[in-house]
């Protein structure tokens, strides 16, 4: 009898059943008024009079009128780069202990991002919501006494003279509460391994002995791994290992990409349950199984602004134009995407996270992610988004009876014309590849009237090439670092893309 299963759950019932809604427009205004009294005091509360802000008629609008955008290199270079001098008091009371490193999709280096104290009880006052909210899934009672597989960036934090630093994913599993460390795989010892293929492969060699009821991580590196355990331990699925595996947590991007093959590896169907935790915090988590979008954290540490996603707001380099308006909780509507701003308790302030988000339900707070700023491809007017990106390659995988778990592209001339050029990941022989371009073209036309309107002027046709999927693994690997929070891009500009064919061209 799974008795310690049955309390768990039963402690899960009784508090959902106890707590109060959250009104996400209510929490949002105290969220706003705790984060300005919190660093009223700080050197940019005093710069931008947050004693002032906090006595105005309407505090958001003052708060959205005086403060400007700051996308990281804003925010370093005027602000961050004194607190990674160790000075206190700059953009939040005191001193991180910790600093995330993002180099994200596109950065050249990794970002460091302050992360404090108040910010990693946020993250896991976050943890903890969502683990509250397997209740809705209706999980047998014995799931709850099975491990769970967090496969994040290492746990062994470099330590510099006054911090500690490495990716959200190793700082968080690095203060996983103690209650919580006997469920944790794959445990300490294996997580500190810096070397993601050795850390792969202990997972493998170790793998028979848990009890694997749930994984969490970036389903590119999920994947990898899975299929690492199935060769090490010649099994034909998954769950020949892990029998009992019922929940993946899938994070970072859009799952739906990676559907497919990811499903080819299990021997029978999971609960995918969607978060969306970033370096600057716990954004959002899929709180319900009737739907695949997630629930903003509305009431914890992070104050949102929502800025309508059109090219009239948005800079060639994908930040803000200053006059862009922003919006509240209160102002959004349905189905229209928005460029995420964000100010939080680890000292962000209006701060471009990079990412474009569009509401499935207000009232709930729900979201999806429709992509990133910098990967909305507009060059020739086609206003591509990686949503419709993402929906395309979808489409082709059920057409072509394929997998296609990564994808690339650029909007490139050749000879003075420009072509959408893609490059699949997939692992089919012989493609047909100008079938698949027609395709391509054909869906998105149809999918998207900026695109079908480009294509009638300056935007020629699609190009495709199609290679193995282990080639985008490798160059995740040799440009930044395999395994965490790396993800591949999807979209890159002609100077990147060049790179891109070349190391292609050499390792094909």
């Amino acid at each position: 009898m799974a008795l310690i299963g049955g309390i768990i759950k039963g402690v899960i019932a009784i508090k959902e059943a106890v707590t109060t809604e959250v009104n996400p427009v209510e929490a949002q205004e105290k969220v706003l008024t705790s984060l300005l009294n919190t660093a009223k005091d700080t050197a940019f509360g005093k710069h931008y009079n947050f004693s002032g802000l906090l006595e105005a008629k309407d505090v958001k609008d003052a708060f959205a009128n005086t403060i400007p955008y700051h996308d990281y290199s804003k925010m370093k270079s005027e602000w961050w780069h004194k607190v990674l001098q160790y000075e206190k008091d700059i953009t939040w009371p005191g001193q991180p202990n910790y600093f995330a490193l993002s180099s994200g999709t596109t950065g050249k280096e990794s970002k460091r991002i302050p992360v404090t104290d108040a910010m990693l009880n946020a993250i896991k006052s976050a943890g903890i919501a969502q683990v509250f909210a397997l209740n809705n899934f209706d999980l047998p009672v014995d799931f709850f006494e099975k491990d769970i597989m967090m496969l994040g960036s290492s746990t062994n934090l470099e330590t510099k003279a006054e911090h500690k630093e490495g990716e959200i994913s190793g700082i968080s599993a690095s203060n996983i509460p103690d209650w919580f460390r006997g469920y944790y795989k794959p445990g300490e010892d294996i997580a500190q391994i810096d070397d993601w293929d050795k850390r792969v492969k202990r997972i493998a060699e170790k793998a028979k002995q848990w009890d694997i009821g749930a994984l969490s991580g970036i389903p590119s590196w999920i994947e990898l791994m899975l299929e690492e355990v199935i060769a090490y331990n010649k099994v034909s699925n998954i769950h020949e290992i892990w029998p009992n595996l019922q929940v993946y947590t899938s994070g970072g991007v859009a799952f739906g990409p990676y559907a497919k093959s990811f499903n080819a590896l299990l021997g029978k169907p999971v609960t995918v349950i969607d978060t969306y935790l970033a370096s600057e915090g716990f954004i959002a988590f899929q709180e319900r199984p009737e739907t695949n979008a997630m629930k903003l954290v509305t009431d914890n540490g992070i104050y949102f602004e929502f800025v309508p996603f059109k090219p009239e707001y948005i800079n060639t380099d994908g930040s803000l134009k200053q006059n862009a308006p922003a919006l509240s909780l209160a102002e959004v509507t349905l189905d229209e995407d928005y460029v995420l701003v964000i100010s939080t308790v680890s000292g962000a302030w209006r701060y471009l996270i990079g990412d474009t988000i569009a509401f499935t339900d207000i009232d709930r707070a729900e979201i999806v992610i429709t992509g990133r700023t910098k990967f909305f491809l507009n060059t020739v007017g086609s206003q591509l988004s990686v949503n419709k990106m993402d929906d395309a390659v979808q489409y082709l995988e059920e057409k072509l009876n394929i997998k296609i778990p990564e994808y690339t592209l650029c909007a490139k001339r050749y000879n003075d014309e420009f072509y959408h050029s893609w490059y699949l990941g997939s692992d089919i022989e012989d493609a047909d590849e100008e079938t698949i371009s027609k395709l391509l073209d054909t869906f998105l036309s149809n999918a998207n009237k900026n695109y079908k309107v480009a294509r009638t002027k300056a935007l020629k046709g699609v190009k495709v090439k199609v290679v193995p999927t282990a080639i985008f693994h490798d160059w995740s690997g040799a440009n930044k670092k395999k395994g965490g929070q790396v993800k591949m891009e999807r979209v890159m500009n002609e100077e990147k893309f060049k790179t891109w064919e070349t190391f292609v061209a050499e390792h094909s």
